[in-house]
């Protein structure tokens, strides 16, 4: 529709047409920008013992899919592996921001790309799933690569919170108290008791939701913790991503949209 309309405020110069929707890329991306993007694709690669994951946004799953985007995920990749640079401004800056607003203007959807990252340690191993959507990086202070990457595969199923119990933040402790407070079967009971059923509980979600106490999806039968110290080490951190977390995304009837678009 776009070519149309372009082709027809030339009368069919097709040469100028071009120039003028490359004109209008730059104010079509601008326009675009205040819309969620929260689908999309995470690309994550192990190199020269440096882990680098970033995450490239659209509109729509339908978008992430298509090879143009693919390109630029992996041309986005490519520079932070190169640069190392972990601001989203920096690191977009010339070519690749044009390649950006090019791709919105192909597309027809808003592009972004956020948390770009990048971690140093002894081993490292990474994994991401078959969907591309969910990824983590873990840091070990020794073992392989491949022990790191089973870690890695480990956090991006089970989800644990952190490491280690004692890395839990206070206010998360303080609010699942009040969680388990508020529970019908705490009702009545004398404070000593409430206390005591209070400890059991804080404990268990600790280990829950503690990398190291949780039982390896490979072999239940083992800890995280106990994977490790038979390799002979230890889980420095990990980060897991998982692709439109935290961005709120407002519901759009694309149908709708698209009819408008016709009518216009």
């Amino acid at each position: 529709m776009e070519c149309k309309k372009a082709l027809t405020e030339t009368d069919g110069d097709i040469d100028l047409a071009i120039e003028n929707l490359r004109k209008n890329s730059g104010l079509k991306a601008a326009k675009k920008a205040d819309r969620a993007a929260a689908e999309g694709k995470l690309r994550i690669e192990v190199k020269d013992g440096v882990a680098f994951v970033v995450e490239v946004n659209s509109e729509t799953d339908f978008a992430a899919g298509d090879a143009n985007f693919s390109a630029f995920a992996d041309t986005v990749l490519a520079k932070l592996v190169a640069t190392k640079e972990t601001d989203v401004a920096k690191l977009m800056e010339g070519e690749l921001e044009e390649a950006r607003m090019a791709l919105v203007q192909k597309i027809g959807e808003n592009i972004t790309v956020r948390r770009p990252s990048v971690l140093e340690a002894p081993v490292l191993g990474a994994y991401l799933h078959s969907n591309g959507k969910v990824g983590c990086i873990v840091a070990l202070t020794a073992g392989d690569e491949e022990l790191a990457k089973d870690i890695a595969m480990h956090v991006t199923a089970a989800n644990p919170r952190v490491v280690r119990a004692e890395d839990m933040p206070a206010e998360v402790v303080e609010k699942e108290k009040e969680i388990i407070k508020a529970q019908p079967d705490m009702a009545g009971k004398p404070d000593e008791i409430v206390e005591k059923m209070m400890v059991g509980r804080i404990n268990k979600f600790l280990k829950e939701n503690s990398l190291l106490d949780q039982p390896f999806v490979k072999n239940p039968e083992q800890t995280i913790a106990q994977l490790a110290k038979a390799a002979g080490a230890d889980v420095v951190s990990f980060l897991r991503l998982e692709v439109g977390e935290g961005i709120e995304v407002e519901k759009v009837d694309f149908a709708a949209e698209v009819a408008a678009q016709l009518k216009g």
